[in-house]
C-alpha cells in the first residue's frame, strides 16, 4: 500500500453485493479487522474493514467495505476486454500469487494473466487480472508495490512515455509526507483536540508530523521547538484547555531575515506543509510565507543555506488554515474553534453575577471580549436573559440610546424583575463610532435610574477552562480535513480554510475568508452596520431579532391588530431536557410583545386533560433561561388516551394554537393529533413541536434541545473517570449513556472524550467484536510505558444489546484481561438529563421559540382575517392544512417548518428515530483515533501467538 495512503472504500449498492464482496475478499487472504453488522432496523447498513497482512517488503492493504444504496451498479466489464487498459485498477501485491490463482480458479472467475520482464531480463513478475463481485477491476501481482521506490526508479519522469499517475508517484509518494502543525495568536479552548487529531488521523495516513512550539517564535528558532510527535505524546490532551505546545508573538517572523530561517527550519526537518490554527493575522502570516516560498528558497540556496536537491524536493510549501479564536470573528465559518467554550465561562460567570445581583437588587454591567465581533456579547445576552447587549455590528440606532436603555431596564424593573444585567462586547460603539465602555454605562445606571450598579470584567477568564464538548468535536473533525488538504493539495491550489458551514465541513480559499473577517471592520468604520451582519454567519442576524423580540417589552411595531392576537399553549412532553424552560421563557415573552395571551399546561397531557392550564406572564418566567429540566412538568404520556378530553379542553379554554416541546414522544401526539383532526374540529388549529430530547432522535431537525447540555454532562463525567482510571493505571471504564435506540450521544461523546471505542444500537454487539475489542486494549496496553500507563474508556448506548450489558462487558474485559488490565463500570443515568442548560441549547431554544410563535400566526392569520372582514367572532376551526402540524427544527444553519406528514417517510416508527443521522460519518473516526488502525497488525500478531 502507497504511503499517505489510509484504505480503499468500496460502496456496495445492495446486500447482496455487499456479502459477495466481503466473501471475495475473504477468500483472496483478507481478513476482517472490525465487523460491523447492523441490525434489520440499522439506517446505516452494514459495515466492514478488511486488511491484508504483510507477508514481505509490501505495506499491509486495508479496504473499507460499506453498503451504500446510493451508490449506483457499475457496468460489468467485459471479458473481452483487456484490464489492463482500464483507467482504474486496484493492484494488490502478493507473495502468494498461486494461492490467489487457485481460489480465482476454485470459483471460476475470469481471470487474465500477464507476464511482465524486469529491465536487466533476469526475473519475471506475474500479474493476475479479475472482476470484483462489485465490477472493480483487481490486478494480484507478485511485483514491488507500483508506488515503492524500486518502480520509481524504473518509472522515473525522464523516460519517455511516463504515465501521468507515475509522475505523480514519484512527486508525493516516494517518501512519507512531513507535516506541521503550529498553534498561533491567542490561545483557544480545543487547540490541544486540534493538534491531538492532526497528530494521530496524520499518522494513520503514513505521515510523519511535527508540533512546532511556541508558535511561529518556534518555527523560527528551530532545534528543539520542531518536535517529530509520536501517538503517545498527545494522550490526555483533548480535556486540557489552551495549547500545550505553545503560542507566542514573533516579530522575527514578521521579518524577511526571520521567515528566511523559517524556511531553512522546514527544510532541514524535511516538512513542506504547515497547518496553522489561529486567528486572522495568524493565518494572513501563513500564506504570505507560502506566496514568498520560491523566493526565500532561491535565497538560501544562492547565500549556501540549502542545497540544490533541497531546493528540488520542497519547490513548494502548502498550507492549511484552521480558525482557532473565542470571538468567532472568522467570516466563511459558522464557528471558530474555541467561541463555544469562551460563551461557556461567560455564561457560568453571568449566572452567578445574577444571583448576587437577584439577592441585593443590582445592576451589573459585564465587558466580554469582542473587539470588531459581537458574537460572544450577543450570545450570553441571548442565553443568559440579559436585559441589553451593545455589539460593534449593530450599534443603537437612536441618538439618546442612553436614555432607550434606561427606559428597558427601567420597564423590566416596574414588572418587579430585581436585576439588571447589561452585557456590553469590549468593542461597542454607538452609531457615530464612539465607543461605548462599561463604566460609562455604570455611570449612566447609577445617575439615571439610581440602581447600585457593578462592572465586572471577564478578561481572559473567558479562554480558560477545559474545553466544552462542541469545541473539542469540532477541532476533531475540522482538523482530519485539515491534513485531507493537506494531502490532496497541489502548488496551483491555493491556501485552504478548513471551516464549517449548514453544519458541514467546508475548505474554502483562506485568504478570501481572510479578506471577508476584514471587510466587516471596514463596514463598521464606514457606518455600514447592515453590510457587517450580512458579513457575520448567517443566523447572527436572526438570532438578534430573535433576543430584541423576546426582551424589549412595549414595542408598538411588534404588537398584532386585536383581531389577530391568539391564545397559544404551551406543553411539554416525555422526558426533561435542557432548554424546555428556555424555550418556553422566549415563548412567553415574545407571544406578550406580540400582544398574544400565553398559556402553560402543567402536567403534559394528564394536566390538559384535567384543566391545569395557567396564563403566564412575563414574570412569571423570568430566570428560566439557566434552569435545567421542566418547570411546567412533563411526562411521557399521550393525548389518544382521550382525545376527546382533549379536543375539549381545547375548546373550553379558547386555544387557537398548541406548541409542543419534547422528544419522541412529543413527535407521536402530534402526528395523534393531526389524525383526529377529521373527527374534533378543536383540533384544527395550528400544531408544531420544538425537538427536544437527549437523545436527538426527532426527525426534521439536526439538533434537538438538550443533546448539547446532555454531551457536556457526558464529557465532564468521563473526563473525570478518565483521571480515576489514569490514576489507578490499567483500568478500563465501561460507561453506559443514554439514547434509547439511537447512538447520537455514544458517538459524539466518544469523539469529545477519545473513548476507545463505542457500542451503538446502529451496530449492535456481537462476540467477535467483544474479542476483537479485548485484543486491541491488550496492545494498547502492551504498547504502554509501563510505569505510565493510561486509564481508558469506552461508551455503551443502554440500549444497544440485552444481553452484552454494561456488567456482562465489563467482566468479559476483566477476564479476556489476563491481569494486563482490570476493568469497571460507570452508569450515568439521568444526569445525563439535568443540570443547568448548555449555551448552545439556550441559544437554540429562543430561536426556535420565536420560530414557532411567528408559525402559529402563519396559519390562523387567513382564517382570522376573514372573520373579522365579515364581521364574525374569531373562528375555532382555523386550518386543516397538513403544513400547519410541523415539527420546527434547525436544518444547517437554519430554521425550517416540516409537515409531519412529509416526515413519516424518514421515520423509523418501531425504534423510535429518523432514518437521516448526519453524525454516523463521525463514527470511524471514533476507532481510528484510538489507534484501532495504528495497532491492527498487532492485534493480528496476537491472535495468530495464541493459536500455536
Amino acid at each position: 500500500m502507497s504511503d499517505g495512503l489510509s484504505h480503499v472504500v468500496l460502496n456496495a449498492p445492495s446486500v447482496g453485493a455487499f456479502d459477495q464482496a466481503l466473501s471475495f475478499y475473504c477468500s483472496v487472504g483478507f481478513q476482517i479487522v472490525t465487523d460491523t453488522k447492523d441490525s434489520e432496523e440499522s439506517i446505516m447498513g452494514k459495515l466492514a474493514w478488511l486488511s491484508m497482512f504483510s507477508d514481505g517488503d509490501n505495506r499491509d492493504l486495508t479496504i473499507r467495505l460499506k453498503l451504500n444504496p446510493a451508490t449506483s451498479t457499475k457496468e460489468v466489464v467485459s471479458t473481452d476486454v483487456d484490464y489492463t487498459l482500464e483507467d482504474i485498477v486496484l493492484v494488490i501485491a502478493t507473495s502468494n500469487l498461486p494461492k490467489i490463482e487457485q481460489v480465482l480458479a476454485e470459483s471460476s472467475k475470469h481471470c487474465q494473466k500477464h507476464e511482465i520482464q524486469s529491465d536487466d531480463k533476469k526475473s519475471v513478475s506475474r500479474e493476475i487480472y479479475t472482476v470484483d463481485p462489485l465490477g472493480n477491476v483487481i490486478a494480484f501481482t507478485n511485483k514491488a508495490s507500483p508506488f515503492s521506490s524500486s518502480l520509481l526508479d524504473r518509472y522515473h519522469p525522464k523516460h519517455e512515455g511516463v504515465p501521468p499517475t507515475i509522475e505523480l508517484a514519484s512527486r508525493h509518494f516516494g517518501q512519507r509526507k512531513k507535516i506541521g502543525v503550529l498553534t498561533s495568536g491567542g490561545d483557544a479552548p480545543g487547540m490541544n483536540a486540534c493538534v491531538r487529531a492532526v497528530v494521530r488521523y496524520g499518522i494513520t495516513k503514513g505521515c510523519d508530523i511535527f508540533a512546532i512550539y511556541e508558535g511561529y517564535q518556534g518555527l523560527v528558532d528551530g532545534g528543539s521547538f520542531i518536535k517529530k510527535m509520536e501517538w503517545k505524546d498527545v494522550r490526555g490532551w483533548l480535556a486540557v484547555g489552551g495549547t500545550s505546545i505553545g503560542t507566542a508573538r514573533c516579530m522575527p517572523f514578521k521579518t524577511r531575515e526571520g521567515r528566511l530561517q523559517a524556511a531553512q527550519n522546514l527544510i532541514s526537518n524535511g516538512i513542506d506543509a504547515l497547518i496553522v490554527c489561529g486567528g486572522d493575522g495568524s493565518l494572513t502570516g501563513a500564506d504570505v510565507f507560502r506566496s514568498e516560498w520560491p523566493g526565500l528558497l532561491k535565497e538560501l540556496k544562492e547565500n549556501g543555506r540549502v542545497s540544490q536537491e533541497e531546493c528540488d524536493k520542497f519547490q513548494h510549501l502548502t498550507i492549511v488554515g484552521l480558525v482557532g479564536s473565542i470571538d468567532n470573528d472568522m467570516s466563511s465559518t459558522d464557528i471558530t474553534i474555541g467561541a463555544v467554550t469562551s460563551l461557556h465561562r461567560i455564561c457560568e460567570s453571568v449566572d452567578s453575577i445574577s444571583s448576587t445581583a437577584l439577592s441585593h437588587s443590582r445592576a451589573f454591567v459585564v465587558e466580554v471580549m469582542g473587539r470588531h465581533c459581537g458574537w460572544l456579547a450577543l450570545m450570553a445576552g441571548i442565553a443568559t436573559g440579559a436585559d441589553f447587549v451593545f455589539i460593534p455590528e449593530r450599534p443603537p440606532s437612536e441618538d439618546d440610546w442612553e436614555q432607550v436603555m434606561c427606559d428597558v431596564a427601567q420597564r423590566h424593573r416596574h414588572l418587579g424583575k430585581r436585576k439588571t444585567v447589561i452585557i456590553v462586547a469590549e468593542g461597542a460603539i454607538d452609531k457615530n463610532l464612539n465607543a461605548i465602555k462599561a463604566d460609562y454605562i455604570k455611570d449612566i445606571l447609577t445617575d439615571k435610574l439610581g440602581l447600585d450598579t457593578r462592572v465586572t470584567t471577564l478578561g481572559h477568564t473567558q479562554r480558560g477552562g477545559s474545553p466544552a464538548a462542541y469545541d473539542r468535536i469540532l477541532a476533531t473533525i475540522q482538523s482530519v480535513e485539515a491534513v485531507e488538504a493537506v494531502l490532496r493539495a497541489t502548488p496551483d491550489s491555493p491556501s485552504p480554510l478548513i471551516g464549517t458551514s449548514n453544519n458541514k465541513i467546508t475548505c474554502g480559499p483562506l485568504m478570501k475568508a481572510v479578506e471577508l473577517t476584514h471587510a466587516v471592520a471596514e463596514a463598521i468604520s464606514q457606518k455600514n452596520f447592515a453590510r457587517a451582519m450580512e458579513l457575520r454567519d448567517p443566523q447572527f442576524a436572526d438570532e438578534y431579532d430573535s433576543y430584541i423580540a423576546s426582551t424589549i417589552i412595549d414595542d408598538q411595531t411588534m404588537r398584532l391588530p386585536e383581531h389577530q392576537q391568539m391564545r397559544i399553549a404551551i406543553l411539554h412532553v416525555g422526558a426533561p431536557a435542557g432548554g424546555m424552560n428556555a424555550a418556553t421563557r422566549t415563548i412567553v415573552r415574545y407571544a406578550l410583545n406580540r400582544g398574544h395571551t400565553p398559556l402553560g399546561v402543567f402536567n403534559g397531557f394528564p394536566g390538559l386533560l384535567r384543566g391545569t392550564i395557567e396564563e403566564l406572564t412575563w414574570l412569571s418566567v423570568d430566570g428560566w433561561t439557566s434552569r435545567g429540566g421542566s418547570e411546567l412538568g412533563t411526562n411521557r404520556s399521550q393525548p389518544d388516551v382521550d382525545m376527546g378530553m382533549v379536543a375539549y379542553q381545547l375548546q373550553k379554554h379558547s386555544i387557537q394554537g398548541l406548541i409542543l416541546i419534547g422528544g419522541f414522544e412529543a413527535y407521536s401526539a402530534l402526528l395523534s393529533l393531526e389524525k383526529a383532526r377529521d373527527k374534533y374540529p378543536s383540533l384544527r388549529i395550528p400544531l408544531c413541536q420544538i425537538p427536544a430530547t437527549i437523545s436527538n432522535n426527532v426527525p426534521g431537525t439536526d439538533f434537538s434541545l438538550g443533546t448539547d447540555t446532555s454531551l457536556n454532562a457526558i464529557v465532564d463525567s468521563c473526563d473525570a473517570i478518565v483521571q480515576s482510571a489514569r490514576s489507578s493505571r490499567r483500568r478500563v471504564f465501561v460507561v453506559e449513556v443514554q439514547g434509547g435506540k439511537t447512538g447520537y450521544l455514544a458517538v459524539e461523546a466518544g469523539l469529545a472524550t477519545g473513548a476507545n471505542t463505542i457500542y451503538i444500537p446502529e451496530e449492535g454487539i456481537s462476540l467477535a467484536r467483544l474479542q476483537a475489542d479485548v485484543q486491541h486494549l491488550i496492545a494498547l496496553y502492551n504498547d504502554d510505558d509501563e510505569e505510565k500507563s493510561e486509564g481508558r474508556i469506552i461508551l455503551r448506548t443502554e440500549s444497544v444489546s440485552k444481553t452484552y450489558t454494561t456488567d456482562v462487558i465489563c467482566n468479559i474485559l476483566q477476564d479476556e484481561g489476563h491481569n494486563i488490565f482490570d476493568s469497571r463500570t460507570a452508569v450515568l443515568g439521568h444526569i445525563q438529563q439535568g443540570g443547568t442548560p448548555s449555551p448552545m441549547d439556550r441559544i437554540r431554544a429562543t430561536r426556535l421559540a420565536v420560530k414557532s410563535v411567528e408559525f402559529v400566526e402563519l396559519h390562523a392569520s387567513a382564517a382570522f382575517t376573514e372573520a373579522h372582514e365579515n364581521g364574525k367572532c374569531q373562528p375555532i376551526e382555523l386550518t386543516h392544512a397538513k403544513e400547519s402540524a410541523a415539527v420546527i427544527g434547525i436544518m444547517g444553519t437554519d430554521v425550517k417548518f416540516t409537515p409531519i406528514e412529509d416526515l413519516l417517510r424518514e421515520t423509523d416508527m418501531k425504534n423510535r428515530k429518523s432514518k437521516k443521522a448526519w453524525w454516523y460519518e463521525h463514527r470511524p473516526l471514533v476507532d481510528l483515533l484510538s489507534g484501532r488502525g495504528l495497532f491492527a497488525s498487532r492485534e493480528q500478531d496476537e491472535r495468530e501467538n495464541r493459536k500455536e
